[in-house]
This record gives C-alpha cells, sequence and structure tokens, in this order.
C-alpha cells in the first residue's frame, strides 16, 4: 500500500509541476504583453472545459480541464487585411473564411478608444520580448531545478572508497558470475584490501580522485604499490602488484566503448580488480550552466530528429521492441518515471528528491526548445514573423520605400492548422505509447 501511495505521489508531483509550468510559461507572456500596454483578455492554463475562471480587471483567469498547455488571448495578434481596414468575413473559401474569422476575433472585445492596444501595432522588439517570455521563463526553471539538484544534491560520483573488491581475475569477454577453481585470484583481494577502505595515498603520492588512482594502477602491471588505506579510522599500508590484463574500455560518462561491430574495446592495462563507491558530490553553482547546456543540446539534437524517432517509436510500439530511453515520452510516460522513482525504497529519498526535480528541469528545457520551432502556432512562429517584418521595414527605410506596414500572419493560419492538428496527432500516439510500450526503470 505504501509503494502504491509512494507511485502517486510521484505522479502527482510531475503533473503539478507540468502545470506551473505551464503557468509559469504564461506568466513570461502575461506580465510583457500587459507592461506594454496590450489588452489581454484571457490567461488560461490548458484546455477544454473550464474548470474554474475568475474576472481581474479586464482579464479573465482560469484553469482548464487538460493541463497539457496554456494561452493568453491578447487583442490584435493578427492585422486587419489591409493596413487600416476592418476585418471582414470572406466568402471565397474555406481557408479564407478561417483567415478572416481568426482576424475578427483578434479584434473582437475590444472597447471603443482601446483600439491601439493591440499587439501587431507594437515594435518589433517589444512582440519579440512578449513572445519570447514564455519560453525564457521555462528556461529559467529549468536552470532552477538542475541548479537545486547540482548544487543542493550533487552529481553521483566515483570516489577513492573501494566500493567492490573482486575475488578473482577472468576475462574481458566473461560472462561468468563466480570464481572458478582454476581463476587467479585478483591483486586487491590477495592484498587484503576491503570494500569500504578509502585509499589516501600510492607509493607516497597523495590521491584526492579516482581517477589519480586508476591511471597510477593501469601504468603499473608488474610492479608493486604501497597503497595506504583508512579503515575504520586507522591507516594501514598495503602492497599490491597490479597484473597485466585485458579490461574494456569506457568513455567519459562510464559508457561502455564498442568497435563498429558492436563489440567491447579492449586494452591491455594494470588490474588489482577494484570498484570505486559512488557518493553524490555537491558541484558548484558555475557547473550548472554548463550542464543545462550538454542537456539542451541532446534534447535540442532530438528535436531537429523528430521525424525519425517518431519512426523508431513506431517500430518499438508495433513491432513489440524495447523502448529507447533517449527517444521521445509524453507526460504519462514522464509521470510512469516519476512513480518508479518515489515508489523505489532502495534508493534514499535525497537521490529520489534530485531524479523528480531532473526530470522537471529537463521538462522545461524541451518546452524552452520545442517552443523556439518557428512555426506557428508556437511562439518561434510568432517570433520569426516579427523578424520578417522587422526585416522588411528595415529595407523599405534603407531604399526610402514606402512602409509595407505588418506582416499578415493571419495567413498563415492554415498552416497552423495543420501543424496544430500533427501536434495533437503526435501526442496522443506518444501517450499510447507510453501506456502499451512504457520506458521503465526496472526494464530488464
Amino acid at each position: 500500500m505504501e509503494t502504491v501511495l509512494l507511485y502517486i505521489l510521484g505522479v502527482v508531483i510531475v503533473v503539478v509541476g507540468l502545470i506551473v509550468s505551464i503557468g509559469l510559461h504564461e506568466v513570461g507572456h502575461l506580465v510583457p504583453a500587459k507592461l506594454f500596454g496590450v489588452r489581454v483578455g484571457q490567461y488560461m492554463i490548458g484546455f477544454g472545459r473550464t474548470l474554474f475562471s475568475k474576472r481581474v480587471g479586464e482579464t479573465e483567469y482560469g484553469l482548464k480541464l487538460i493541463p497539457l498547455g496554456g494561452y493568453i488571448s491578447m487583442a490584435g495578434m493578427f492585422p486587419p487585411a489591409r493596413q487600416g481596414g476592418k476585418p471582414r468575413t470572406a466568402s471565397t473559401g474555406f481557408f479564407d473564411t478561417l483567415v478572416q474569422d481568426a482576424r475578427t476575433a483578434a479584434h473582437e472585445g475590444i472597447p471603443a478608444g482601446q483600439e491601439d492596444r493591440v499587439f501587431y501595432k507594437l515594435p518589433v522588439l517589444k512582440r519579440i520580448v512578449i513572445m519570447l517570455g514564455g519560453p525564457l521563463m521555462n528556461l529559467v526553471l529549468a536552470f532552477v531545478f538542475f541548479g537545486i539538484v547540482l548544487v543542493g544534491f550533487g552529481l553521483p560520483q566515483s570516489t577513492t572508497t573501494i566500493g567492490t573488491v573482486y575475488e578473482c581475475v577472468v576475462p574481458a569477454q566473461s560472462t561468468q558470475t563466480e570464481c572458478a577453481a582454476d581463476d587467479p585470484r585478483a591483486p586487491a583481494a590477495e592484498a587484503g584490501l576491503l570494500p569500504g577502505d578509502r585509499i589516501v595515498a600510492i607509493d607516497g603520492q597523495t590521491v584526492e580522485e579516482y581517477a589519480q588512482i586508476s591511471a597510477i594502477i593501469t601504468a603499473a602491471a608488474g610492479d608493486e604499490l604501497e597503497m595506504e588505506v583508512v579503515r575504520d579510522g586507522e591507516t594501514l599500508t598495503l602492497p599490491v602488484t597490479p597484473l597485466l590484463t585485458e579490461r574494456p574500455q569506457f568513455d567519459d560518462d562510464l559508457n561502455p566503448i564498442v568497435d563498429a561491430t558492436g563489440d567491447p574495446v579492449t586494452a591491455d592495462v594494470g588490474f588489482i580488480g577494484i570498484g570505486y563507491a559512488v557518493q553524490n558530490v555537491p558541484q558548484p553553482v558555475t557547473a550548472v550552466p554548463g550542464y543545462v547546456g550538454d542537456t539542451a543540446q541532446r534534447i535540442g539534437y532530438s528535436i531537429l530528429t523528430l521525424p525519425w524517432r517518431v519512426w523508431e517509436l513506431g517500430q518499438s510500439t508495433f513491432g513489440g521492441t524495447e523502448r529507447d530511453p533517449d527517444g521521445i515520452i509524453g507526460v504519462v510516460g514522464i509521470g510512469r518515471l516519476a512513480g518508479e522513482i518515489t515508489s523505489l525504497d532502495t534508493l534514499p529519498v535525497a537521490d529520489r528528491a534530485s531524479s523528480l526535480l531532473g526530470l522537471l528541469g529537463g521538462l522545461n528545457l524541451a518546452l524552452f526548445l520545442f517552443n523556439l520551432v518557428p512555426l506557428l502556432p508556437l511562439d518561434g512562429g510568432h517570433v520569426a514573423g516579427a523578424i520578417w517584418e522587422g526585416i522588411r521595414r528595415g529595407v523599405a527605410r534603407l531604399f526610402k520605400r514606402r512602409d509595407p506596414g505588418p506582416v499578415d500572419v493571419a495567413r498563415l493560419i492554415p498552416v497552423t492548422m495543420v501543424v496544430s492538428g500533427a501536434l495533437a496527432l503526435l501526442t496522443v500516439f506518444v501517450i499510447f505509447s507510453d501506456i502499451v510500450n512504457p520506458i521503465s526503470l526496472f526494464a530488464p
């Protein structure tokens, strides 16, 4: 019962975190819009049926049924058909009607005398500030969440404390899990090293990082080393002679390096048969930007390769293969991972809290990057329209031509509908995949 409650708690935390992230995203649009005098009719979190709303001044604030997004309704998002003209209803076709309806809706409800309080009449820079305010709020949240993880909890790192002592030496390609009678005894076990021993010096040279210890051992095959360790508060000196053996190689992220055929890459190195204990090491504040940058690079690559990743997701979902843990995951999948994290009683509470904050940090970073895509209805689409308008007007001024007026982004309403439909279908598909073929912490 406790496990179930913890699982539900994890899901609730992520849902609340998502709602807060969306709400603050819209605040990032709302605040500059009001500062610049734009009339804002609605501030809504979610879509569908309204669960709660309250009007404060000229703006209605509310929460809707489906918390998968949000919006603020600004007056005059689209200009009239002609500069200085008024919206009209088209009768020349379905898409023309959509465009004109969008223009009409953008100008409805504006009181007399406030016709200039519209979005499209703002200077280009102010419009860009309004549209980037939402994504930038998500970026700030990502820095906050990742900052708490790195500075408050720390990142898992190998230490100079011995976590594991292997009893014997087996070939690098071997899959055996127990020592055979003819397997040579590992030098560390032979020397009497024990889990929990903290290595402080080798041959009189003080060591402070596990990388120093590994470098000394790998280069000293056949040479006896005097290893100083602290055990139960007492310093011991134990002689250890590394063996020359073939060991798999790992990259900077401790992932096995493989060759073109998929086989592990090995090298002949000195080996004594120990594994290092891992603990969370708090990082300096200066490490946060680099960490956010590395995470943004991975998420950005996923967005750029979205069509291929959707194809891979389809293959795994309908082909019954295992999901790529670095592939597309939706809010249902994130909620499931959060539930598994909080219900994992073998993990310390601090590690569970850190993992949940990391999930929310990644979610906000994904919202930041995805909203920069220059397609309507995403924020990046409005930014692209404003930039294009600025370029057109700049060129007109340069060549002393007539001001071309605002860019008519309303003409892109059909494209907006296609993009919105595609995003809706993708959302449904990812949710379906998260249900029938989920990414799980307990996957074999």
